[in-house]
């Protein structure tokens, strides 16, 4: 920067914005520069606009620069009210459990907060639904993970919502709007300043109001709450004061224009009483640290001046920064309301898209050395289509011990009253933010000062297990359990939006993982195994067609007939039975293949439908198919791993033993190996060498483990694993990937079918929760759902033709004749011709024909059920039907000739002369009898 060129200044040029340049002692641009324009001042704050008369207080759509107003809530019953500098509330008075009714900006050295619970075991351990339902307790083995120290730097977003979520802007209000006709602090938030002291000070006695000022009758020392700068006063030569916006936490907050900068408006922010300390330094430091930051959700410093008070000869300090119109976090929430009063959350996607703008804003000042210490809904506006952070007083070094801390009863974290502030307690406090924001609330003052309440009472919580997950990590009492960094936390909580979005849409919200690799590979496509005998239970019967014919003979000869089922008794059955519509006669049910058992009908024939075998999930191949662990870039042997991605397993052993040094990359690379060579002993060994299983193992450490675990039927190990991991990262697919394979093995078939839903749902290129969630679906007699699932997986996907192979399978297998099933027979039919256009083979093609025309000659034998073009009387079965199916008509005689046709294609593709005998064996065995 270089030094004003004025006669007489001493000053600095300053870049406001925009490429334009201002002294920041006389206000003045560079002497060789021309005028400014009106439009050349870019930034933050609004048009330049005369000052106008001053509005009431509370004018609607305008926010302070504090985000606060004049007119706070009531404190909450049973909590200790704020001291003298903790802020006012904003907008309308808060019911208990409004964001930031009931609490006020602390310092440090009285901060009520006992930090026992930072010695607490980690809530983390165990948080979900599998893990829990394990046999016996599982808090005795909990599993905690720690993550990489130096988080992702991920691109800065440039729009609220990150793309994901449109977020209703709050247009730029006029400030002049927002000056308070009647500034006064309240008597209920009057308290002495001191910082051990916060008395009450200023309340009324009986008739008598309470003083403005005066001297603390605890401590005496001197307070005031009256605005030392009033309209028409000019500051620092240019700053012409308009008048009070708000009361904030270190004083009165003044909106002024800016006569030496094209009229702009920006904000003076005064000091709370010039004879505390602790609130001077606040602003002096204030000024110090950020000035010189820019960033588009930080407020922007311009200059810290001082100004003679006429009135008591004092010479106080302002500082000068831009003016944010909007509204705050607070204003936003309190303004939804129920009908009958009470607060309406935000809804969960518009509060992250709030979280992970002031995440950008956090981690820009923790770059450069800097804690923001106190964000809470009372310090972010809303203008326009982002977010800025306000209220900067509470800013302070890393390495900063000696100076007052300033924070949020219900936002600070536990450990900041002994171990002063950090970056995982700066997180802490965005958690809480996010906390109040979406749900109500009660009691995160008090009784959930430093916890919270329990997952099964929050509708948002049981809705969303990652969302809990997240608020969970980010408010561990364990510092070091919490989240490395606001980029790291800012990624996951991005993940938790893509999975929440998707969840609402149905619109599938995939992104790049910065942790774990793509899929390697999809096992088990093959949900139902291919038919190995007769595809058709019924029609392989011959003395069921010899009646089936005797019965159309003697319907067309009568003509009372009613078709297939009418008439003629079959084989076996009791003269003068009557069967209940589309049964099958007793003889069948135990018959060929185990036959079909009866639906509801008439009493005696109610039994339920019968399902199919489901493959059941071979679980080494599955585990070793999970995504893997990027390497860590700081592991010395990093390089080095990167050559052998395409050696194989038994190569890969030997040349492990030849890295340049022994690290945990390496040791886990060979876990892996051994794995897939099936010494799983021997990957024990391994593993065991690297890490006890105790909190703060590295996570990919514990994700091997979980591996492991799995591969040799230690099943709770392996959920306590990936459970672990997922609450490390809860936007991350692969955990939840993982915990669906977990929860599969173990039989609990509803939580599987819950992560791979929400896996799938999130991402489709994890196809292998596709075909994971049809499996489990399917075994728990959901078909229609196992369909669904699998004939969403995308055409452009390598998994398409098995995807829609099994679905085929899964609709029509096992299937009773008697259900209705003619719109599954041509939907069935329809994907096989499509597959043939599609280039399927014609062994695959002839194969599924056989498995689809024969349910169908079962459905025509079995009196063709729910078909309303079934044969009316007097008319044979062999000539009614619908449509046809795969060129064959759908009538007992044109489903002989379509099953004869494909065993005898299947027979010339035969590679073996037994199959290719067999084959025509039953290609003969399914042809009508003919004359020729």
């Amino acid at each position: 920067m270089s030094k004003c060129q004025r006669p007489g200044c001493g000053g600095t040029l300053e870049d406001v914005g925009g490429g334009e340049l201002y002294c920041d002692t006389c206000g003045l641009a560079p002497v060789a520069a021309p005028p400014a324009s009106r439009a050349g001042i870019a930034g933050v704050f609004g048009p330049a606009q005369p000052a106008g008369p001053a509005a009431p207080a509370g004018a609607p759509g305008v926010s302070a620069i504090s985000g606060v107003s004049a007119t706070p809530g009531p404190a909450a019953p049973g909590v200790p009210a704020p001291p003298a500098h903790a802020p006012a509330t904003a907008g309308a008075p808060g019911a208990p459990g409004a964001p930031g009714g009931d609490s006020g900006r602390t310092s440090g050295s009285t901060s009520s907060r006992s930090s026992r619970s930072s010695s607490r075991a980690s809530r983390r351990s165990v948080s979900g639904r599998l893990s829990q339902t394990l046999a016996g307790s599982a808090t005795g083995r909990s599993v905690s993970v720690r993550s990489s120290r130096s988080g992702p730097s991920g691109p800065t977003r440039g729009k609220l919502g990150a793309g994901l979520v449109t977020v209703p802007p709050v247009p730029r209000p006029d400030p002049a709007a927002a000056v308070l006709a009647d500034p006064e602090v309240p008597e209920r938030k009057r308290y002495c300043s001191k910082s051990d002291c916060g008395a009450p000070v200023g309340r009324s006695r009986g008739d008598r109001p309470g003083r403005t000022e005066g001297f603390c009758t605890k401590c005496g020392h001197p307070y005031s709450f009256t605005p030392k700068l009033r309209p028409g006063d000019v500051v620092h030569g240019q700053y012409h004061v308009v008048g009070c916006l708000a009361h904030g936490g270190l004083g009165w907050i003044y909106l002024a224009v800016d006569r030496a900068v094209s009229d702009r408006w920006v904000v003076l922010k005064g000091l709370l009483d010039t004879g505390d300390e602790d609130a001077l330094a606040a602003a002096v430091s204030e000024r110090r640290f950020l000035a010189e930051i820019e960033h588009p959700n930080i407020v922007r410093i311009y200059n810290f001046v001082e100004h003679l008070d006429q009135r008591t000869g004092t010479l106080d300090g302002y500082i000068v920064m831009a003016y944010v119109g909007g509204k705050s976090l607070k204003e936003i929430a309190n303004e939804r309301r129920t009908p009958d009063g009470r607060r309406e959350p935000l809804p969960v996607t518009q509060a992250i898209a709030f979280a992970i703008e002031a995440l950008e804003a956090l981690g820009h000042l923790h770059s450069r050395n800097l804690l923001y210490c106190d964000f809470k809904v009372d310090n972010a506006i809303q203008t326009e289509d982002r977010l800025e952070l306000i209220d900067m007083g509470a800013v302070r070094r890393m390495d900063d011990a000696e100076s007052a801390i300033y924070g949020t009863v219900g936002y600070q974290a536990p450990e900041v009253a002994e171990v002063g502030p950090s970056v995982a307690s700066d997180l802490y406090t965005v958690a809480r933010t996010l906390a109040v924001l979406t749900f109500d609330f009660q009691g995160y003052t008090n009784v959930y000062v430093d916890s919270l309440p329990d997952p099964a009472n929050i509708e948002v919580f049981s809705r969303y297990e990652s969302f809990y997950r997240l608020l969970v990590r980010a408010t561990d009492p364990d510092p070091d359990k919490r989240f490395a960094s606001a980029e790291e936390m800012s990624e996951q909580l991005l993940g938790v939006l893509r999975e929440i979005v998707a969840l609402e849409t149905g619109v599938q919200r995939p992104a790049l993982s910065t942790l774990f690799g793509p899929e390697l590979r999809v096992v088990d496509t093959e949900l139902v195994r291919p038919v190995a005998g007769d595809t058709s239970a019924l029609g392989a019967d011959r003395a069921l067609e010899k009646a089936s014919r005797r019965r159309d003979k003697a319907a067309k000869a009568a003509g009372t007939g009613t078709g297939a089922g009418a008439g003629a008794q079959a084989p076996g059955q009791v003269p003068g039975q009557q069967l209940p519509p589309g049964a099958v006669p007793g003889q069948l049910t135990a018959g060929h293949g185990g036959g079909y058992p009866a639906v509801q009908g008439a009493a005696g024939w109610t039994a339920p439908p019968p399902l199919p075998v489901v493959a059941r999930l071979e679980t080494t191949a599955a585990v070793l198919a999970l995504p893997v662990p990027h390497v860590d870039p700081g592991d010395p042997n990093a390089g080095f791993l990167a050559g052998l991605s395409a050696a194989a397993p038994a190569e890969l052993v030997a040349a492990l033993q030849s890295a340049p040094v022994d690290s945990v990359e390496r040791r886990l690379r060979e876990v892996r190996a051994r794995l897939e060579l099936g010494d799983a002993r021997g990957a024990r060994q391994v593993l065991g060498a690297l890490a006890d299983p105790d909190d703060n193992a590295d996570w990919r450490v514990v994700w091997h483990r979980g591996m492991t675990a799995l591969c040799t039927s230690d099943q709770e190990t392996a959920a306590l694993s990936f459970d672990a991991v997922y609450d490390a990262f809860p936007g991350e697919p692969a955990p939840k990937l993982a915990l669906g394979v977990c929860a599969e093995v173990l039989r609990q078939l509803d939580n599987a079918a819950e992560y791979y839903r929400l896996v799938w749902t999130t991402d489709h290129s994890y196809v292998s929760a596709a075909f994971g969630l049809a499996r489990v679906l399917l075994a728990a007699g959901d078909r229609a759902g196992a369909v669904a699932a699998l004939e969403s997986v995308p055409e452009s996907s390598i998994h398409y033709t098995a995807a829609r192979v099994a679905a085929i399978r899964a609709r029509l297998r096992d299937r009773s004749p008697h259900e209705p099933l003619l719109a599954d027979l041509h939907a069935a039919g329809a994907q096989v011709e499509a597959l043939q256009r599609q280039g399927l083979d014609s062994d695959r093609r002839e194969q599924l024909a056989t498995e689809v025309l024969g349910s169908a000659l079962d459905w025509v034998l079995a009196g063709r059920v729910g078909d309303r073009a079934a044969a009316p009387a007097g008319v044979p079965s062999s000539v009614s039907g619908s449509a046809g199916l795969l060129g064959a008509e759908l009538t007992e005689r044109g489903l002989r000739f379509g099953l004869e046709r494909s065993y005898r294609v299947l027979a010339r593709l035969a590679q073996q002369g037994g199959t290719r005998i067999e084959l025509v064996e039953r290609a003969n065995r399914f042809r009508p009898r003919t004359w020729v």
